[in-house]
């Protein structure tokens, strides 16, 4: 397993997705999930999920000041708004039918803040095309995707094949933590 630095790497994340993305780099890590209140700018999703990543981190860092904190907040872009986590099942089938044959921007911002106050921040940005979508196809996708923990109420990495039929930029981004600019930041390559 990898470390970063010489201090200890804590992900500020409850995200699954963030985990194995890191774990898959061979990275050492603990994660501390942030008590922070979240923005939401409808129409500034880049600015969104900039400001949370960095609440996020700065959070866990207060605590934590001897270790580097990483931090990443995603959203989905669709029609001119900024569309989070969905707060029901059927709210994930609804935003789901919007997105049927269409392109949206998925964002990701990620902060790192490390010992010396070090404040690294980013945020990327990868378009997902989905296919058209029926109603049983979009059903079939829920029962095998829990979908509320999820930006855009899916996730790429979870039988995408049923509902996405291409995208561009990178893939980790739309999960939800961008690998390359991570490898930069933390030196892995």
């Amino acid at each position: 397993m990898m470390t970063p630095t010489s201090h200890p790497l804590i992900l500020a994340s409850a995200s699954p997705r963030r985990r194995k993305i890191l774990e898959q780099m061979g990275l050492q890590f603990q994660v501390v999930v942030p008590d922070v209140d979240e923005v939401h700018w409808d129409r500034e999703p880049e600015r969104t999920v900039a400001e949370n990543a960095k609440r996020k981190a700065l959070a866990v860092f207060v605590q934590f000041p001897e270790s580097t904190v990483l931090a990443a907040d995603t959203v989905v872009a669709f029609k001119g708004c900024s569309i989070g986590k969905p707060k029901s099942v059927s709210a994930a089938m609804d935003m789901l039918c919007q997105f049927s044959g269409c392109k949206q921007k998925v964002y990701t911002g990620m902060t790192l803040v490390r010992p010396d106050f070090e404040v690294m921040q980013v945020v990327t940005e990868s378009t997902v095309q989905f296919r058209e979508l029926s109603d049983d196809v979009v059903a079939q996708y829920i029962e095998l995707v829990t979908p509320l923990d999820k930006a855009g109420g899916y996730d790429i990495d979870q039988h995408s094949d049923l509902i996405i039929s291409g995208y561009t930029g990178s893939w980790t981004n739309i999960m939800g933590l961008p690998q390359d600019v991570l490898e930069v930041w933390l030196q892995c390559k």
